[in-house]
């Protein structure tokens, strides 16, 4: 069985930082520390020194926006909070795409490593190794079994499992740190100096560049962020858990590389021209410098533990990404469904481990789409950087407990800092880029014709029911209220402040003077007296319902045209209207007229006098088939349920002559939409009968509100078709007919 239910916290502080000590320690030095070598000489210490500030400016403004959102998803989550879901699914898409790449790297990496002992004991078993134990294809065998092993592991076990991969590499880094550490002291002072002259091989520039290189070395708390919804204590925890990874990372790549740079070459050698020679195993060479071949199997060993550990790690964030993604709509809710029995997302896990494995056995080089990992992630770091900007600005007293010191000195430097080495990134690799534009490409064709309306009705209704997302993304909704009748203005106020929730929101009263075209104000106030006598009742009732509008007062000779140019001025995104009586309004022209020629969302309430928003409890949505006012719904749906309990029945009516079939997908679309926009708040039905607005009005008898969708068919089309009249006819409930912008 499967359920949408959420993941449950079960990482501990320990577990979040294995997380990040997995996916940073071990993997990215042993690959990279012979190019930075190779770039500067020994100023690579430099380099991964000023990188290791970067990485704890960003880790702050990390920690800071998953204190404030501690859902999984890590960047995604943070662009879907304060930007926008097309800037979310973006950021998720390349986030999402670079973990992946970094899983098929290190499990590259692994198959590596490991086909070298299986060649070293065949070897000594044999005293020859066959050729093809080399070959491309063990590696890619030896990576896919690994990426099964994690695969399982991930299934089985909510918070990934395990972390001997991660003690056992620290082991070993450390006994090889302590050994060159006690090898430097029988050298002297001059042969030392020597080791690390000239300090910078390649000039400033060559120290840019080994930044650039290694940066991605570093990448990994970011990984805590994306499981940020699985550890407890949040707010406490997953501060603590970045900073110390990267503590830890730092105090082993520092030492190690100073070892490297002075005892891992014999005197008078340059750890320039050795790395040059041998830019991937330099390490290990450098440790059997010092250490003999024991030095060698040691860094073999820690290749093996930092390749795995950062292969789950990479495999587990992913999956989460995917996941967070699926919830929001913006990947297939399948990726979302969680397994009851094991807690975890199970298609999200076995389609991330499949893509990494088909990249694996079909892609003979991934050196270029490791670099365009590396560029995602720096640009997803400036995002970030830029999104904690917004976020602390924007929220005002009302924010996360842990705050980035320095604010806003420290996201600035982090978004030149990461956006500086992006740009570099992509000048040095111009491959990357390319596999950048193209995945964006890839991600935007499937947005745009698969995900796009899902994905906006899911975040209407989020931010409906969560208005400090409106605060966030810097929204300040206006409903325009037009007010003829105070007998319902604090109906009217009441449900357009449902729509506009105050502090997020506007709420606007709008009376119109109705003056002739020779109207004489001195000679025939009363226009203006009845018009003034409305708006002050339309505003004492609202007050003493304890609501707050702002008021507007115009003068035109005909209110239709006047609503329509005033929402057009304050770029209101909402019209609410209320009619008294609907079921006559056949030839309601002017109506027609206005919605044909709005830009923004229009409802029109029909209820009677003295009617209450916070007495409804049953709704009642009957739905048609024909998309087009889903976001709308969404959106006043949502509001509805933040401001009192509700339950929802979506309706669809189908001929007699529907066949099962047809039936059946007509539930499968309901209970989507129920899913969607009521979740664990809605039932549906499913009726045969020939006449639907008689099948409406029966249920609508014992409903407290019926929500209609209306046509929006353009200037000079009618808006409320027979349909709706009849519907309006055959029932007294009240009645909110909905129209979405065209």
């Amino acid at each position: 069985m499967a359920t949408d239910s959420t993941l449950q916290r079960s990482i501990g502080l320990v577990g979040a930082i294995g997380i990040g000590v997995g996916a940073i320690v071990g993997g990215g030095i042993l690959a990279l520390a012979g190019a930075a070598f190779a770039a500067t000489g020994p100023s690579a210490i430099l380099a991964f020194a000023l990188n290791g500030v970067i990485a704890v400016i960003t880790a702050l403004s990390f920690a800071e926006l998953s204190c404030a959102f501690p859902q999984s998803g890590g960047t995604y989550t943070f662009a879907k909070k304060v930007l926008s879901v097309e800037a979310a699914f973006a950021v998720g898409w390349v986030v999402w795409f670079a973990s992946i790449v970094a899983a098929v790297l290190y499990a590259l990496g692994f198959g590596y490593f490991a086909a070298i002992v299986v060649q070293q004991v065949w070897q000594a078993v044999a005293d020859s190794a066959p050729q093809w134990l080399a070959s491309r294809w063990i590696v890619a065998a030896l990576a896919v079994a690994a990426i099964a092993l994690y695969t399982i592991g991930l299934l089985r076990k909510g918070a990934g499992g395990g972390q001997w991969a991660n003690v056992g590499k620290l082991v070993v880094f450390g006994v090889v740190i302590a050994a060159g550490l006690w090898a430097m002291t029988g050298r002297s002072a001059s042969e030392m100096q020597q080791s690390l002259t000239p300090f910078f091989s390649a000039g400033a520039m060559g120290l840019v560049q080994a930044m650039g290189f290694t940066f991605i070395a570093l990448q990994g708390f970011d990984l805590i962020a994306a499981v940020a919804g699985e550890i407890r204590e949040p707010e406490r925890n997953i501060p603590r858990a970045m900073l110390t990874s990267l503590g830890i990372a730092l105090l082993i790549y520092l030492p190690l590389l100073l070892v490297i740079s002075t005892v891992g070459v014999a005197p008078g050698q340059s750890i320039t021209v050795a790395s040059k020679a041998n830019p991937e195993a330099i390490i290990a060479v450098a440790a059997q410098q010092f250490l003999g071949s024991f030095g060698y199997w040691l860094v073999i060993v820690a290749a093996l533990l930092s390749m795995l550990s950062a292969l789950q790690a990479n495999l587990f964030a992913a999956s989460r990404v995917a996941m967070s993604m699926a919830r929001d709509r913006t990947l297939p809710h399948a990726f979302s469904v969680i397994s009851e029995t094991r807690g975890t997302p199970v298609t999200a896990i076995l389609v991330t481990s499949g893509i990494v494995v088909a990249i694996v056995l079909v892609v003979p080089n991934v050196s270029a789409a490791g670099a365009a990992s590396s560029l995602f992630f720096l640009i997803t770091f400036s995002l970030a950087h830029m999104i904690c900007y917004l976020a602390r600005k924007r929220s005002g007293d009302r924010w996360a407990t842990f705050r980035a010191p320095l604010f806003p000195l420290v996201p600035a430097i982090g978004v030149l800092a990461c956006m500086g080495l992006a740009v570099f990134q992509g000048f040095a690799v111009p491959s990357a880029g390319m596999i950048a534009a193209v995945w964006l490409c890839i991600g935007g064709g499937l947005f745009l014709s698969l995900f796009a309306q899902q994905a906006r009705v899911v975040d209407a209704s989020a931010a409906a029911q969560d208005p400090e997302m409106l605060r966030m993304r810097g929204q300040n909704p206006l409903v325009l209220v037009p007010i003829a009748n105070p007998a319902n203005a604090a109906a009217m106020v009441e449900v357009a402040t449902a729509l506009a929730p105050p502090r997020m929101g506007r709420v606007l009263l709008l009376s119109v003077v109705v003056t002739p075209e020779d109207w004489q104000p001195a000679e025939n106030p009363k226009p203006l007296e009845a018009t003034q006598a409305v708006l002050g009742q339309a505003l004492a009732a609202s007050r003493t319902a304890g609501l707050s509008p702002e008021a507007l007062t115009t003068m035109a000779p005909q209110p239709w045209l006047e609503i329509t140019r005033v929402c057009k001025i304050h770029r209101c995104e909402s019209l609410l209207l209320g009619l008294s009586d609907l079921s006559t309004n056949s030839e309601s022209s002017p109506l027609d007229e206005l919605m044909g020629s709005v830009t923004c969302d229009v409802v029109v309430l029909r209820a009677p006098a003295g009617w209450q928003l916070q007495e409804v409890q049953r709704l009642l949505v009957p739905i048609g088939g024909v998309a087009g006012h889903d976001q709308l719904r969404a959106r006043l749906l949502g509001s509805l349920f933040r401001t009192g309990p509700r339950e929802v029945t979506f309706l669809r009516v189908l001929p007699e002559t529907a066949k099962k079939a047809d039936c059946d997908a007509a539930r499968r679309e309901l209970e989507r939409i129920a899913r969607d926009e009521a979740p664990g708040r809605a039932k549906v039905e499913i009726i045969l009968s020939p006449a639907a607005d008689e099948v409406i009005a029966r249920y609508a008898a014992e409903s407290d509100l019926l929500i209609l969708g209306v046509q929006r068919l353009g200037r000079g089309r009618k808006a409320f078709g027979r349909f709706t009249l009849q519907v309006a006819r055959h029932t007294t409930c009240p009645i909110m007919m909905i129209s979405h912008r065209g």
